[in-house]
């Protein structure tokens, strides 16, 4: 069966939560953990979007704590596909904090995340191209063709 190409733009996802004491360690700043849930999240929705399958995480790489958020903060992700093979999806995620009150964003998180489709037998399923429609898709692609690449190669070593 021939799966029909779709744009990232299909599959792209925003969301917004507001951090609780209850996800923050003593200093007030929000638990690592709770952002890393959070980035599972957001790539499962976009990658079960593009799909239109179960989808399972297979790895969270390149995460990077550019700076902390603190209860109170809205934390804004916002989740792209960068890149597609026959099963699998790679999802990048960037994470702003927002002071609700001043209405200052920054930028506190980027990660990348691959997700693997899976059939009902929960075997690995196709799932459609990614239509590159800009030259910024078309970079992203590569960019991301060249991550599996590395990953591959690492869990080879491993």
């Amino acid at each position: 069966m021939v799966l029909k190409p779709k744009s990232p733009e299909e599959s792209k996802a925003e969301m917004t939560v507001r951090m609780f004491p209850s996800e923050a360690n003593p200093a007030g700043n929000v638990f690592g953990g709770e952002i890393l849930k959070q980035i599972d999240l957001i790539s499962g929705l976009v990658a079960q979007r593009h799909a239109r399958t179960n989808t399972v995480t297979a790895s969270i790489d390149r995460v990077n704590f550019l700076k902390p958020v603190y209860v109170g903060n809205a934390l804004i992700l916002s989740a792209r596909l960068t890149y597609v093979h026959r099963s699998s999806m790679e999802i990048e995620i960037r994470v702003e904090a927002e002071d609700l009150i001043t209405g200052i964003k920054t930028l506190t998180n980027t990660a990348y995340v691959t997700a693997v489709a899976l059939d009902n037998d929960g075997k690995t399923a196709g799932v459609p191209p990614l239509l590159i429609e800009t030259e910024d898709d078309k970079a992203r692609f590569t960019e991301g063709e060249q991550r599996m690449i590395q990953r591959l190669k690492e869990r080879k070593k491993n």
